[in-house]
């Protein structure tokens, strides 16, 4: 009997008709490893994985396998988007068995007491790749369990304690952080940029770093170094012409298995199109360049159309695979190109996206961008602007046909931090471009969240098929705050801010460390053997990079203390590693330049449905500001204002007004947008 049947994870479900007994991970299956003296086979993978997808074809639907998996082991399948904590403790032991390899699949083998004595990844049907057999693997481990049993537990006790000494034993007292710190981090990140495909890492494979190179543009916006602007621009540039970009319906992948940024891994995950987006409405703010809000506007495109939930929430993620075949959804044959599209079209797209009879991915066509535009238009007799008006008209047919192929699986469940990272870009899009479709969305996400993710005032995980479950941790906390904040900015709504500094309060009360910092999970959460606590940013930022920016930003809103006093206590403990690793905390990189630069206030008073006060907005919202909060109240304020910014802030002379502030210091408050300009070029 498989125990899936009744989940709601994609990924869980996917497993649900192998012959294999699996179950969740929860009291049932534990109780049942530890009534039969059985070890736990523990499973962790994700919906979009294809590594996942393979072992399961190879083993996991395997008679004979499964066979010996549910007479030898108590299985257990673990969706890791669902449990980070789970992910995070058993690929430390991953790490630790494996010489600091790991990945997904996860295949970890545990005493009934949760403690793992071996790990590997994945593990083909038979020895092969210089891999054994997943069979000799089960095999070998259970001869060792049922004849060597006292050696399997003195390994699951040292790993285990090893387990509980990294995550709890972190941090010190370090260096101070400096502006100093932030230059350091900078020159060691541009060391890694790559001149001729872009990126800050060379060789393959190549990863976008959205937080990496928003730190690099950071630094411009402060210092003007032309070669930080240059680092940024030039690498989106790059991306966005590559094959890592889903050229026709918008969107980035999860990464390139080349160093040029052609040959994509073609799962798509919100997280990176949630981040990206993001990063390229800073490039067009920073540079007024319109090919990064293109780029931009595709990306929420593609996000509207095919990764909205009606009510609101955004989904996962797509598969790499359809039909069994990684990618086949999206590359084209020069014959597809020709019988899709008018002459001048075909042309066109041939030329504009280095369309080739032999193909560039066995034998197909990764779409991208191999030359520059003018280059193409001269090649083929053409204007620059009829080339844009046959590209764009192309893409829409070629988009529609596309739709008639078998999609890669979506991944449908709603994850509270990944959509915290959209509902923040969503937000702060709809102000940089004026967008009301954006302002909309933004709303319905933060209303969905609020709506169906937040149960006795806690946050819960995620939400499928109108079942929310699962404990928050702190990462869905940080990034909801954070959204909330950005939807604060655009709507200026008193309620999202109550709910901010409502969860903010939460985070501070259930998941603070003793020595400062933050668990990953709160203080009743479910006991397991290590209390995860993860500080380097990965392909998402970390719970604590992520309530690091949120304190700092809350502490600036409301002047209370004890929020910058717990953000200054994390990046106390890792000023060290900013410095020397800067490329695994690129988010807590971030976080410390709104410390160390400063945050500049601004607090406006004024009907905004009035011009006069919406030219002052204007000039708040105009150009990369990222250091900026804003404030907005239509009447006068006096005390016990929402948020404690807008304290005694009026009208002046019965005229809108805006207040800038900065260290602990006000600005005679402004009326004339000219004078606000200069004030916040000032400052």
């Amino acid at each position: 009997m498989n125990h899936l049947q009744n989940e709601t994870s994609p990924y869980l479900l996917q497993h649900a008709d192998n012959p294999v007994d699996w179950y969740p991970w929860g009291a049932e299956a534990l109780a049942k490893a530890e009534t039969e003296d059985k070890p736990i086979l523990l499973s962790i993978g994700y919906s979009a994985c294809h590594w996942c997808h393979v072992m399961a074809h190879e083993s996991f639907e395997d008679a004979d396998t499964a066979a010996y998996m549910n007479e030898h082991f108590v299985a257990i399948k673990v969706d890791r988007e669902e449990r980070p904590d789970l992910d995070d403790i058993y690929m430390q032991a991953t790490l630790a068995f494996n010489n600091g390899s790991g990945g997904w699949p996860m295949t970890v083998f545990l005493t009934p007491e949760m403690r793992p004595f071996h790990a590997g990844t994945y593990y083909p049907k038979d020895d092969r790749y210089g891999m054994p057999s997943f069979m000799r693997v089960m095999t070998s481990l259970i001869d060792a369990y049922d004849s060597r049993r006292q050696d399997v537990e003195m390994v699951a006790g040292r790993i285990t304690e090893d387990l509980q000494r990294e995550t709890l034993n972190i941090g010190g007292a370090g260096q101070t952080l400096t502006s100093d710190v932030l230059m350091s981090a900078y020159q060691t990140l541009i060391r890694g940029f790559d001149a001729l495909h872009g990126g800050l890492s060379r060789g393959a494979p190549k990863f976008p770093n959205p937080m990496n190179l928003e730190f690099v543009l950071r630094v411009y916006q402060h210092s003007g170094y032309e070669r930080a602007r240059e680092i940024v621009t030039y690498s989106l540039e790059k991306m966005a012409h590559g094959g890592i970009y889903d050229q026709i319906g918008g969107g980035f992948h999860r990464y390139s298995v080349d160093e040029r940024w052609l040959v994509p891994h073609f799962e798509k995950m919100l997280y990176d199109n949630a981040q990206l987006s993001r990063l390229y409405v800073h490039a067009w703010q920073a540079t007024g360049d319109a090919f990064f809000k293109q780029i931009a506007d595709q990306i929420y495109g593609y996000i509207l159309r095919e990764m909205t939930a009606p009510e609101g929430g955004f989904y996962s993620s797509t598969d790499a695979d359809s039909e069994h075949e990684e990618g086949k959804f999206f590359v084209w044959t020069l014959a597809e190109i020709r019988a899709a599209l008018p002459a001048d079209q075909a042309e066109a797209v041939i030329a504009y996206y280095g369309v080739t009879e032999a193909g560039n991915f066995e034998g197909a066509n990764i779409l991208n961008v191999p030359v520059a535009d003018q280059e193409v238009a001269q090649a083929l007799g053409i204007t620059l602007d009829e080339l844009h008006t046959r590209i764009a008209a192309a893409r829409s047919t070629l988009y529609a046909v596309r739709e008639g192929r078998v999609h890669p699986g979506r991944d449908g469940k709603i994850l509270t931090a990944w959509n915290g990272l959209m509902l923040a870009s969503f937000a702060e899009a709809a102000r940089a471009f004026d967008n009301t479709t954006y302002r909309d969305a933004a709303i319905r996400s933060a209303d969905f969240i609020l709506r169906e993710l937040i149960r006795d005032g806690r946050l819960l995980r995620t939400y499928k098929d109108g079942q929310s479950k699962l404990n928050g941790y702190l990462e869905d906390y940080a990034n909801v705050i954070n959204g909330l904040l950005e939807v604060y900015q655009t709507t200026f709504e008193p309620r999202y801010f109550s709910e901010v500094r409502r969860l903010a309060d939460s985070v501070l009360d259930h998941f603070a460390a003793s020595d400062g910092g933050f668990f990953d999970t709160a203080d009743d959460h479910e006991t397991l053997i290590a209390r995860p606590r993860s500080l380097q940013d990965n392909a998402t930022p970390s719970g604590s990079s992520a309530m690091i920016k949120a304190l700092i930003v809350l502490s600036a809103y409301t002047g209370d203390e004890r929020y910058e006093t717990a953000a200054r206590g994390v990046l106390q403990q890792i000023v060290g590693a900013l410095q020397q690793y800067p490329q695994a905390f690129g988010e807590a990189l971030n976080a410390a330049d709104l410390l160390v630069r400063g945050i500049q206030e601004v607090a406006i008073v004024g009907d905004p449905a009035l011009d006069t006060t919406r030219a002052l907005l204007s000039v708040v919202n105009a150009g990369y500001r990222p250091n900026v909060i804003r404030a907005l109240s239509a009447i006068d304020m006096g005390e016990n204002a929402v948020p404690p910014l807008m304290d005694y802030r009026a009208h002046v002379n019965g005229l809108p007004a805006a207040y800038v502030c900065e260290h602990f210091m006000c600005k005679r408050p402004v009326t004339d947008p000219a004078a606000l300009t200069e004030l916040l070029a000032k400052t």
